[in-house]
């Protein structure tokens, strides 16, 4: 049971997690509880609470964006999931191989009238390469997806924003005649890394209090009083439960792979795969153009379709290069190839 002696007090209204006899409006998720944090680490902590897939556009994932958004369920997963899960909706993904039976003749279960997936309604169909274009080309009814607010177009989700159309091109370069042609708006978050509002935060708390107990953490726990409280108040800020799930030893952050103790900078160092065997998808970090730090998220419980996996239970700071090991994984769980 986790000690309450010496805790901040919070204010508890309906939720309201800042401390009490705050001032101002109420909020049950606030960043204040880390604001001694310097900047770059108040990035790294905003970062983590971000959806960011593998694979991203050229998936029609949104990237970037709260783990909180509208997910995207790839068709061939539909049966995996249970959508009320997600409390701001779901969109499902087809390929053009799944949902057409041939060239512009769709499949009868898309088109019979009690049909569960409804392209242009609650479905879309990602046409991926210039010979499934050709194979499977779009019903001459058919439109590109766009976003629109009201009567006119939009540029991003956000409230009273609505999608319309029925496909999405990311096609890439393939040849003379084939150039690259990616249009339509990104549809949704990669499903396994959602979280409600409330989960996330959680979650980012947990990860900005084994900031503080990094290796060299130029914090101290006292500074933290109103994180710890927090986390104390949702159950989860015993020390000897951190010590079980194998994110703290001693008292400090670890990598709950490798046991290792993470150092503060390592944070915010760069990882340098020059010096790692054997990580065969260490080419996923292209030079100039993506930057992976030594240490990031990890998530002790991989991350499915099934369940909600992205908690503050199974979250931590882990070492990236045994992430990457995993990485091909990762990969093919948002590009996978298609299910007829």
């Amino acid at each position: 049971m986790t000690s309450t002696a010496g805790l901040i007090g919070l204010c508890g209204k309906e939720g309201c997690r800042r401390t009490a006899g705050h001032k101002g409006k109420c909020n049950p998720c606030p960043t204040e509880a880390w604001s001694f944090f310097q900047e770059k680490d108040r990035d790294k902590i905003t970062k983590a609470g971000f959806a960011t897939p593998r694979g991203g556009d050229k998936g029609a994932y949104q990237n970037h964006v709260k783990r909180s958004s509208r997910v995207i369920v790839p068709f061939e997963r539909l049966g995996e999931v249970n959508p009320s899960m997600f409390r701001n909706g779901y969109v499902v993904r087809l390929y053009p191989e799944q949902f057409f039976a041939g060239p512009k003749q769709p499949k009868a279960n898309f088109i019979a009238v009690d049909s569960p997936v409804r392209v242009g309604v609650n479905a879309f169909v990602l046409y991926r390469t210039h010979e499934s274009f050709s194979l499977f080309p779009p019903l001459d009814a058919w439109k590109i997806r766009s976003l629109r607010k009201g009567t006119k177009k939009a540029k991003r989700w956000g409230k009273g924003v609505t999608d319309q159309g029925h496909f999405v091109l990311r096609l890439a370069t393939a040849g003379k005649g084939n150039p690259k042609k990616f249009k339509g708006p990104l549809q949704g978050v990669f499903a396994p890394e959602y979280a409600d509002d409330d989960t996330n935060y959680l979650c980012q708390s947990t990860l900005a209090w084994l900031t503080v107990h990094t290796k060299g953490s130029p914090y101290t726990v006292s500074q933290a009083g109103h994180l710890r409280a927090i986390l104390a108040a949702s159950g989860i800020g015993d020390s000897s439960g951190f010590e079980t799930r194998g994110v703290l030893r001693h008292g400090l952050a670890c990598c709950p792979l490798c046991m290792r103790i993470i150092n503060y900078g390592e944070l915010h160092s760069t990882v340098d795969f020059a010096e790692e065997t054997g990580l065969e998808n260490a080419g996923i970090q292209v030079e100039g153009s993506t930057r992976s730090t030594t240490v990031n998220l990890f998530h002790i419980v991989p991350l499915r379709y099934a369940s909600l996996e992205h908690a503050p239970q199974y979250v931590a700071w882990g070492a990236r290069h045994l992430q990457y090991e995993a990485g091909t994984a990762a990969v093919s769980l948002i590009e996978g190839p298609a299910s007829n």
